[in-house]
């Protein structure tokens, strides 16, 4: 099944990354960091099918090596801070072969990317079988955020743009230096790159299909761009993916199930009210020659005729209570004619659309909590190792405690990027994990509720279907009637 994802985020060492460390993971490669004076070494990794780096037409040729490349983006970033690359990770297809997949990521990393000035670290991955149900293949590009000089070397990120006043002169700042405007020298971090990128290769994947004569298409837009009432699942990972494949139930993958399920109910809800409603402007289309009966007449019609020719007497007291069920209905509801039922079923249209727009919200949060909560945990869990570590004043003694828990105090750092970018949750006061797992499961609870709603709808519109059976045989009698009238006349 054709599948598109397509994430782009950023190596920072604010979030205790290392350009050489992320490299030597995604190339399966021992590499060392003259920053860190370390090796990092992913030699053992499997399912690394193939890797390169790509550069531009000015680029030095000693980049073509990967821990050269590294190692001098390394150095070139002094702050302790700074951003390193942008990194892509980008599904393939499976409906696609090995070489194929290989040469539309290679495609794709040439045109998009190294065109415009970038150098990129390509791999491409596919998880071992063994390990994984469903190995899908995808690839991973570590592009440089610092764009090149003619000559080579490297350019810079930004530039100062100072503010002038009236007179065309620089305002000072008041600490000895000018107001100014940092302003980037590419385009490379605006969304709308990211959008052409992003329609780039879902134009790439979609004609290498149209190629081999697959039919399946990738869409890079949000189901609401695309028209799509649909929710949206939550990202697994392959751990949660291989738990499931071992029947262990997740809670992700228990959320997904119901996001699948949801979306089937309205599927079939919306497909329902679509058929009735191109049967009312039908209808109404074809009872467009004489005044319009009611659909209490229509009914009586119908029924009248129906009993006429049945042939037991059962048939003939079915026959009167359907009849009588379904002017029970459209009494209830007010319902007098055509116009009447295409009001009560935008009606339906409206609360259904209400429902979905419930039930998406609470899996979004649902999803949202669940991040909070193991954010939250690894940052308690590490915020002590991080302390100890500003406690310890010595050099010596504070870098050997800092090698043997790189691994905690990277964790900690990243979960408070996110937890403070993405939540506003700045210091561990905000930290909540009891009742964000009492709010989870008052939400799970609650969404089994929705279906209770689902039911009633879907009830309504089976009698409403029942209707629109019973005066379609009524109109088309009435055509019957017309056209014979038609003959008659002289």
């Amino acid at each position: 099944m054709a599948q598109y994802h397509f994430h782009v985020t950023q190596i920072k060492r604010s979030a205790g990354q290392s350009a050489i460390a992320s490299a030597a993971y995604r190339a399966g490669e021992r590499l060392y960091s003259e920053y860190y004076g370390e090796w990092s070494d992913y030699t053992r990794k499997g399912g690394v099918l193939h890797s390169e780096i790509l550069l531009p037409e000015n680029a030095p040729t000693a980049y073509a090596d990967r821990q050269t490349l590294w190692n001098a983006v390394e150095q070139k970033e002094k702050h302790k801070k700074a951003q390193l690359a942008y990194s892509f990770d980008i599904a393939l297809q499976n409906e696609l072969s090995e070489e194929e997949n290989i040469a539309l990521a290679r495609r794709f990393v040439q045109e998009c990317l190294v065109s415009r000035g970038m150098i990129c670290d390509l791999a491409v991955h596919r998880p071992d079988p063994k390990e994984v149900k469903d190995p899908n293949p995808h690839f991973h590009v570590m592009a440089t955020m610092r764009p090149l000089n003619p000559d080579g070397s490297w350019g810079e990120k930004q530039r100062r743009e100072y503010v002038l006043d009236e007179n065309g002169e620089r305002i000072p700042d008041g600490k000895g230096g000018y107001v100014f405007n940092a302003v980037h020298t590419t385009d490379w971090h605006t969304p709308e790159t990211l959008e052409a990128w992003r329609e780039a290769w879902c134009r790439m994947v979609n004609e290498a299909f149209e190629r081999k004569g697959i039919e399946a298409r990738i869409d890079h837009r949000s189901y609401a761009e695309q028209g799509v009432e649909q929710i949206p699942t939550v990202h697994e990972g392959p751990m949660v993916r291989a738990m499931e494949e071992q029947g262990i139930r997740t809670d992700k993958g228990g959320l997904n199930r119901w996001i699948q399920q949801t979306n089937r109910m309205i599927a079939a809800l919306k497909a329902s009210i679509t058929k009735l409603l191109n049967w009312i402007r039908a209808a109404k289309e074809r009872l467009t020659e004489k005044p319009p009966q009611t659909l209490r007449q229509m009914l009586a019609d119908y029924y009248q005729e129906r009993s006429a020719g049945a042939w037991s007497k059962k048939a003939k007291v079915g026959n009167a209570k359907q009849f009588a069920d379904a002017l029970l209905y459209l009494s209830e509801h007010g319902i007098e004619t055509l116009d009447d039922l295409e009001a009560l079923l935008d009606r339906i249209a409206s609360q259904a659309g209400s429902l979905k727009d419930q039930m998406s919200a609470s899996a979004q949060r649902v999803s949202d909590l669940d991040e909070m909560i193991r954010l939250g945990e690894t940052f308690l869990r590490t915020k002590p190792i991080v302390e100890e570590l500003n406690s310890i004043h010595w050099k010596g003694r504070r870098e050997k405690f800092q090698a043997a828990h790189e691994a905690d105090l990277r964790a900690f750092q990243a979960a408070r990027r996110v937890l403070k970018e993405q939540y506003g949750i700045s210091d561990a006061k905000g930290i909540a994990i009891q009742e964000w797992k009492k709010e989870k499961a008052q939400l799970k609870r609650d969404r089994e509720k929705m279906y209770e709603r689902y039911a009633p709808l879907q009830d309504e519109l089976g009698q409403l279907l029942m209707v629109k059976h019973c005066v379609e045989i009524a109109v088309k009698g009435e055509q019957k009637r017309t056209n014979e009238e038609r003959q008659l006349m002289p």
